[in-house]
């Protein structure tokens, strides 16, 4: 039998706390940051199992009350605050890792750099920038926050997508534990090797603005932010023009340091056509 599922949303917290039909507390996910809190790690498979069925199923109306512009048009949608944070990147992890598991354990073993690897690690560091968004949350609860945004059909992500008073940020993790970082204007270098996050996070912020101004009617501009985990070494030299490189260390006090953009109304509008699955996928 499916577990029991309750909504909690007091002084700015957004949480579903699931219970065994036996009266067993299983946890509850934070519906803000999107990390779930397990009681019983042996029982993680009811508790996940019970917020996908609610998620598919109780998804949370307008705060405007005005109708679901996806319902119109006949279309079910996901509710995208169930989604965990680097959830998207670790699916790819274990697809490899079962299609070749001793391969994977013997590069494990030795240290290799695979494929595997660097999903697996890039699972840990959004997971990482989910925690400091908790953070932040619980400082200022007027912020939300959504986690593995599938966008298009080509399985394409927005690692963590960020909406409070100092506007919407799409955030792009890039985890290099002990790596150093050197950053002037586009160029992006890791140990000395360049790589196009610059470029891609130019790409993805008005890519969001775009598709969330069409799902909610309301104008939206939205920021790019490279967000570096692990490193031990971070400069830059010269700011991007249009995209911020801020490490998860100091990612808390950037965004609360934003100055003022959107009211409560406009987040809480955002946010829910945020949240909606329907908002990021073409019409078929």
């Amino acid at each position: 039998m499916t577990a029991n599922v309750s909504r909690w949303r007091r002084h700015g917290r957004d949480r579903l706390y699931v219970t065994a039909t036996d009266g067993t507390t299983l946890g509850y996910r934070d519906l803000m940051s999107g990390i779930d809190h397990v009681v019983l790690p042996e029982r993680a498979g009811e508790f996940h199992a019970a917020v996908t069925a609610w998620s598919t199923t109780s998804p949370p109306p307008s705060p405007s009350g005005s109708p679901d512009p996806a319902a119109a048009h006949g279309r079910p949608w996901e509710d995208l605050a169930a989604h965990e944070a680097g959830a998207m990147a670790a699916r790819q992890a274990q697809l490899l890792q079962r299609a070749a598991p001793v391969r994977t354990l013997l590069a494990r073993i030795v240290g290799l750099h695979t494929d595997e690897r660097a999903w697996r690690i890039g699972a840990d560091g959004e997971r990482r920038v989910a925690r400091a968004l908790e953070k932040l949350a619980r400082k200022d609860p007027r912020w939300q926050f959504l986690h593995a945004v599938p966008v298009g059909r080509r399985g394409s992500d927005i690692d963590h997508l960020a909406i409070g008073p100092g506007g919407v940020l799409t955030l792009n993790t890039k985890h290099h534990p002990g790596a150093t970082i050197w950053v002037a204007g586009d160029t992006f270098l890791v140990n000395g090797h360049h790589h196009p996050y610059v470029r891609n996070s130019r790409h993805e912020a008005p890519r969001a603005a775009r598709l969330l101004a069409e799902a909610s009617g309301l104008p939206v501009v939205a920021a790019a932010v490279i967000v570096p985990v692990g490193v031990d070494h971070l400069t830059v030299k010269t700011p991007p023009t249009d995209v911020a490189v801020v490490d998860v260390t100091r990612l808390t006090a950037h965004l609360r340091h934003l100055p003022p953009v959107l009211t409560e109304q406009d987040i809480e509008a955002i946010f829910a056509a945020a949240r909606r699955s329907t908002t990021w996928q073409p019409y078929r």
